[in-house]
């Protein structure tokens, strides 16, 4: 299994450690040097996003959700048939009040408009870079949500999830990402009350 990331920020970083050694890893950015350093550390290989053909049969957005546009709009032909990990929340920054997607839709399915013919996956938007990092809390490995209309995309990412030492969660079709979206931003706004600095984590126990 091949799987690009697009993006060589502290999601990206986390994701990348938790796939490593798992799966054959491209990074790429438009940084180049950013996409090398993260490579580099990583042991994977690296490219400029735009030079580099993406090589992965699984392809994630480790860009904040403005970012998604752009890829789309230049890249959506080479994302046709690939399976797409979204992992954004779509807050609006400015503010930090509100999540920016049309009502009755998510960034997931905005998403989806935008990359026709590609499968469009949710997953690790409730999972901070850190956590990703050292792979659990508290001695609970993390959850990873995944919702997609694709059951076939929904279980490949779960076994990938799972070679990573997490635990995967198939929450059901793409329209749960409004959910895991506002959870999502939830865990974020909670941080500060409860100290957290986004080492924290959202389990399931049974």
């Amino acid at each position: 299994m091949d799987i690009t990331i697009i993006g060589s920020g502290n999601m990206a970083h986390g994701i990348g450690t938790r796939i490593r050694g798992n799966a054959a890893m491209q990074i790429l950015d438009r940084n180049p040097d950013k996409a090398r350093a993260l490579a580099e550390e990583l042991g994977v290989d690296s490219g400029e996003l735009g030079q580099t053909p993406i090589r992965g049969e699984i392809v994630v957005l480790a860009v904040q959700y403005p970012a998604v546009a752009e890829i789309a709009e230049r890249y959506g032909e080479q994302l046709r048939g690939r399976i797409v990990v979204d992992i954004t929340n779509p807050v609006d920054f400015t503010s930090f009040d509100r999540l920016v997607t049309p009502p009755g839709s998510s960034a997931a399915e905005e998403i989806e408009k935008q990359l026709p013919g590609a499968r469009i996956v949710k997953a690790f938007n409730t999972t901070f870079a850190g956590t990703l990092t050292h792979g659990s809390v508290g001695g609970h490995p993390l959850d990873v949500f995944i919702a997609s209309d694709d059951s076939g995309a929904s279980k490949t990412i779960a076994e990938v999830v799972k070679a990573g030492g997490l635990h995967p969660i198939e929450v059901g079709p793409l329209r749960r990402a409004r959910e895991l979206e506002a959870v999502g931003f939830l865990h974020m706004a909670i941080q500060q009350p409860v100290n957290g600095q986004f080492g924290t984590a959202l389990k399931i126990l049974a």
